[in-house]
C-alpha cells in the first residue's frame, strides 16, 4: 500500500522567496534563521550586562599581581596580548620586499601619470600665453585678416577648441556688424572663455595633485630601500639603533 502511495505524483512544496522588492536584502530570512540571530543578540546582550555589573562593583584601590607586567597606552586604555606571534626576520625581509616592489610598481605609474598631464597641461597653457586666433578663421592670409573690418582676436587652448569657436562664430555672426548687432556674440564669447579658464585651473590642480603623489611614492620607495639595507644580513648603511647609539659600517680599507 505504501508502495502505491509513493507512486502517485505529489505537490512539490516550495519556500517563499525574497519579494522583488525587497530582493537587494537577499534571501528571505526564515524562522530558524530569526532564532539563531535572536539568541546571538541575547547572549550578546547579557555578557555586556556582566561585564557592566563587574565594573561598577570593582574596587579601584584592589590589587593584583598581573597590574606588575600590564601595560596601558597613550589613550589610557589597557594593552593586551592578542596572541599574535612576532614575525621572524627573514619573514619581515621578504614583506618589506614585496612592499619595495609594489611601492616601484605605483611610482612608475605615478611618474606616467605625471608625464601625460604635463604634455596635456602645455596645450593648455594661461590665458597670456595662449596662441591669438583672428575670428576671419584659421586659413585666411595676414592681409585678408587687416583687409576685413571689425577683425576680434579670441584666445584658445586647443586645436579642438577652436573649431568650436569658429563653428559658433559662424552661426552667430551676422555680416560684419559688430556685439551691438548680435548681444548674443559677446555673452557667448565670455562662457567660452570662462569655460576655457575653469578647465585650465582644473587640469592644473590635477597636475600638482600627481606631482605631490609622486613624491610622497618616492620618499616612502627611499625609506623602504633604507629599511631594507639596515635589515639586511650584511649591512651595507649605518644608522642609530633604539638605544640612540650611532654606528656606521666598516669600511674595507685600500
Amino acid at each position: 500500500m505504501s508502495s502505491m502511495r509513493n507512486a502517485i505524483q505529489r505537490r512539490n512544496h516550495r519556500e517563499r522567496a525574497q519579494p522583488q522588492g525587497r530582493e537587494k536584502w537577499g534571501i528571505l530570512e526564515k524562522h530558524k534563521d530569526y532564532a539563531l540571530r535572536a539568541a546571538d543578540y541575547k547572549a550578546k546582550k547579557a555578557r555586556i550586562k556582566s561585564l557592566r555589573r563587574k565594573a561598577a562593583d570593582r574596587n579601584p584601590d584592589e590589587f593584583y599581581f598581573g597590574m606588575m607586567s600590564a601595560k596601558v597606552g597613550k589613550d589610557g586604555n589597557k594593552m593586551g596580548d592578542r596572541g599574535n606571534k612576532a614575525l621572524s626576520q627573514d619573514a619581515v625581509r621578504l614583506l618589506k620586499t614585496q612592499d619595495a616592489a609594489y611601492l616601484k610598481v605605483m611610482t612608475h605609474k605615478a611618474k606616467k601619470e605625471t608625464m601625460a598631464l604635463e604634455q596635456a597641461f602645455v596645450l593648455g597653457e594661461p590665458r597670456e600665453h595662449r596662441r591669438p586666433m583672428v575670428c576671419g578663421g584659421a586659413g585666411a592670409s595676414e592681409r585678408e585678416r587687416q583687409q576685413r573690418p571689425g577683425g576680434h582676436i579670441a584666445f584658445v587652448a586647443s586645436a579642438e577648441e577652436q573649431s568650436a569657436f569658429e563653428g559658433m562664430k559662424g552661426k552667430g555672426s551676422t555680416g560684419g556688424r559688430g556685439e551691438e548687432g548680435n548681444p548674443g556674440r559677446a555673452e557667448d564669447l565670455h562662457a567660452s572663455k570662462d569655460d576655457v579658464d575653469g578647465a585650465f585651473r582644473r587640469r592644473r590642480a590635477r597636475l600638482e595633485a600627481s606631482r605631490r603623489r609622486q613624491t610622497e611614492l618616492e620618499a616612502a620607495e627611499r625609506a623602504l630601500d633604507a629599511q631594507r639595507a639596515r635589515m639586511a644580513k650584511t649591512r651595507t648603511v649605518g644608522g642609530v639603533d633604539k638605544w640612540g647609539v650611532k654606528w656606521k659600517v666598516r669600511e674595507r680599507r685600500k
